[in-house]
């Protein structure tokens, strides 16, 4: 599968300058971590400059080492940006105009560093505060360009409410659900109320954060006794939580890349959770071993319906760039759309690199494809 052409180079003939975004303050800070870590072994550094920029939890842009080896997990224990941090001080600055593309660097009572110009953002970021649509309303008022869903996907793409809602207006197939809103679960006739909506689905039900991603947060609940418990996990994540039916089905995953001539959906994978999991969780995914299949065994009818759905859904959030797209194959041979990751994981073990290199697209390759579409594609309403 071939990439995209190759862009012309920046002014003066030097290579572009990627700004490399990762971290954030969501609770999915470590595998943004562990993703900028497998992204930054795989650029190509005789195409491109490479600019780290780590963002901690408490929301410091932080220049950071250029160390991958160092951005990993090992022995269970999650990498963070405040251990490959410069400074506990210093702040990046993003350009605050379209006007200039200069990134400069502070420390308290020091004077200020230019570093230089940033052709491109790859930002990283995944959950709430990055992949939501905040960092890419901040590269838009900046007039810089960025890999990815602008800031209207980006947001409905993250909200698994909303994403649903969006879906059904344009007829796909998404399954039951409930959603208890924040305002609702403050009183006590609220919370009757909505345990009530809650209990008309059918057990078990899946509890999530509405507004979260790598598995955190969620419960499956078989019986109702444990709802309450679940939902208050839940909240510990986001105070908006959706309560789920759950699916019977094989659990599929599609890869959808944005070439010049539109969206195409890659070989997909198929989920296959380990033993002593009873769902793919946080371990299971990230921590335990796993298996995914790639490409998942399916005949040729079922490919082509899984490819033609994911495409589907990748249009009617109107994404940009890449998204992966999750969905569930019915014994009936229907498809339910479980959610769409816009910004998916680019770790070791991620499904999404996986299935496009199994398409023919090898891993530096599909940076490198991200990137040049980035570079070609204008800030601003498009």
């Amino acid at each position: 599968m071939s990439t995209q052409p190759s862009s012309p180079s920046p002014a003066g003939g030097r290579k572009p300058r990627v700004a490399v975004v990762f971290g954030g303050r969501s609770s999915e800070h470590a595998i943004s971590v562990v993703t900028a870590g497998s992204v930054l072994r795989a650029l190509d550094r005789d195409a491109y400059e490479v600019l780290p920029i780590g963002i901690t939890h408490d929301g410091r842009f932080a220049l950071t080492t250029d160390e991958p080896e160092r951005m990993a997990i090992t022995d269970g224990k999650l990498p963070d940006v405040d251990q490959l941090a410069e400074s506990t001080e210093g702040q990046v600055n993003l350009p605050a105009s379209p006007v200039a593309r200069e990134v400069v660097y502070a420390e308290p009572g020091a004077v200020p560093k230019a570093l230089g110009e940033v052709d491109v953002v790859l930002p990283l970021l995944h959950g709430p505060w990055g992949e939501d649509g905040t960092l890419q309303g901040l590269l838009e008022l900046s007039g810089v360009p960025y890999v990815g869903s602008g800031v209207l996907s980006s947001s409905v793409g993250m909200d698994k409410e909303y994403t649903k809602r969006v879906l059904q207006a344009f007829g796909l197939p998404v399954g039951p659900y409930e959603v208890i809103r924040p305002r609702e679960w403050a009183t006590e006739a609220g919370r009757e109320k909505a345990l009530a909506r809650v209990n008309t689905l059918a057990y078990p039900l899946f509890v999530k954060p509405s507004r979260a991603g790598s598995s955190i947060g969620i419960t499956k609940v078989s019986d109702p006794a444990e709802l309450v418990r679940a939902i208050e996990f839940a909240r510990g994540h986001d105070p908006k939580v959706i309560v789920e039916q759950g699916v019977v089905g094989r659990e599929l995953e599609c890869g959808v890349l944005e070439f010049e001539d539109g969206p195409r959906a890659s070989l997909p994978a198929e989920v296959l959770v380990a033993d002593g999991f009873d769902f793919y969780d946080f371990e299971a995914k990230y921590i335990d071993s796993n298996d995914v299949q790639i490409p998942a065994n399916l005949n040729a009818d079922e490919l082509a319906g899984i490819q033609e759905l994911a495409v589907q859904v990748f249009e009617a959030l109107s994404c940009e760039g890449l998204a992966r797209v999750d969905v569930f194959l019915q014994e009936n041979g229907e498809y339910v759309v479980n959610e769409i990751n816009t910004m998916p994981g680019f770790t070791p073990i991620s499904a999404f690199p996986k299935m496009w290199e199994a398409s023919g697209l090898a891993y530096p390759q599909l940076i490198d494809h991200l990137l040049q579409a980035a570079l070609r594609r204008s800030t601003g309403l498009r």
